[in-house]
C-alpha cells in the first residue's frame, strides 16, 4: 500500500568491526553463500528458490529466495542481488566491496554493501553499510538490522 503523496524514507545502518582473518581468506569465505547463511543464522534463514540451489560461490545476478525469522517463522521472499563493485576513489588501497542490491516482500529496498579494508597482514576492517526502505515499517526494520548485522559480524568473528 502506497500512500499518496509519500516519498520514501531511506534509513541507512553502518557498522564496523575488525576481523582476524588475511584479505584473502576473508574475501573468498565472504563470497560464499553457505557463509551467508552460517553468519545469519538462527535469527534469519535464507533458502534458495530460483535457482532451486545456491551456486558455490556468488556470481553477479539475482537469486530469489525464501527467508524466516528463526528458521520457522515466513517473512516472504527475499531477492538478493549479487553485484562486485569497483572501489570508490575514497577507499583505503586494497579495500573490496560485494553489493546486495536486494528488496523483499517485507522491504522495498534493502541495498547492502560490504566492504573489506585490508588492516595488516592477518587483520581487515569489515563494514556493513545498508540502506533500507520499508514504508511505514521502515524505523522498526533499522531497528532490527541495528542489531542483525552486529550478530552477523559476531559470527563472523566467531567463525574466524
Amino acid at each position: 500500500m502506497k500512500l499518496q503523496g509519500a516519498t520514501p524514507t531511506t534509513m541507512r545502518v553502518s557498522v564496523d568491526t575488525f576481523i582476524n582473518l588475511p584479505m584473502e581468506t576473508a574475501w573468498t569465505m565472504l563470497n560464499r553463500p553457505s557463509v551467508l547463511t552460517h553468519i545469519t543464522a538462527p535469527v534469519l534463514a535464507f533458502r534458495p528458490v530460483d535457482p532451486p540451489a545456491w551456486p558455490d560461490v556468488w556470481q553477479p545476478g539475482r537469486y530469489r529466495t525464501s527467508l524466516r525469522f528463526a528458521g520457522v517463522l515466513p517473512l516472504g521472499h527475499q531477492w538478493i542481488d549479487i553485484s562486485h563493485p569497483d572501489p570508490q576513489p575514497n577507499d583505503p588501497p586494497g579495500a573490496r566491496r560485494i553489493r546486495d542490491n536486494g528488496s523483499g516482500h517485507l522491504v522495498g529496498r534493502w541495498d547492502h554493501m560490504i566492504i573489506m579494508i585490508p588492516e595488516g597482514r592477518d587483520r581487515i576492517r569489515y563494514r556493513d553499510e545498508v540502506d533500507i526502505e520499508a514504508g511505514l515499517l521502515t524505523p522498526f526494520i533499522w531497528v532490527f538490522a541495528q542489531a542483525f548485522y552486529r550478530w552477523r559480524q559476531h559470527r563472523w568473528r566467531q567463525l574466524a
